[in-house]
């Protein structure tokens, strides 16, 4: 999986997806129903980090394989919807796999 761009994309896309519903599932309500902000801090820190390599290895993925700006539009917006990370890693595996 690590072998390839697109790979490597996967990988990080699957751990800022899960980062991404941590943060809004468990650490967001920590933070607003038991007042423990500190949760959001580190989750939100890592989330961001991810986010930003999330990014990067979709410009790597995409200029080695030459996607579409309408598919790397696609494949951007996919970090901002709950679960879509997950639907667009399903696409990327029957196509790349």
């Amino acid at each position: 999986m690590l072998r390839t761009a697109v790979g490597r994309f996967r990988l990080i896309a699957l751990l800022e997806g899960i980062s991404f519903l941590v943060l809004l599932a468990i650490a967001m309500p920590l933070k607003y129903f038991w007042d423990m902000p500190i949760y959001v801090t580190v989750v939100g820190a890592l989330h961001g980090l991810l986010f930003v390599l999330y990014m990067l290895g979709l410009l790597l993925a995409a200029l080695e394989k030459k996607w579409s700006l309408g598919f790397i539009f696609v494949a951007a917006l996919a970090s901002f919807i709950p679960f879509a990370t997950f639907v667009l890693d399903v696409r990327l595996k029957r196509q790349y796999t």
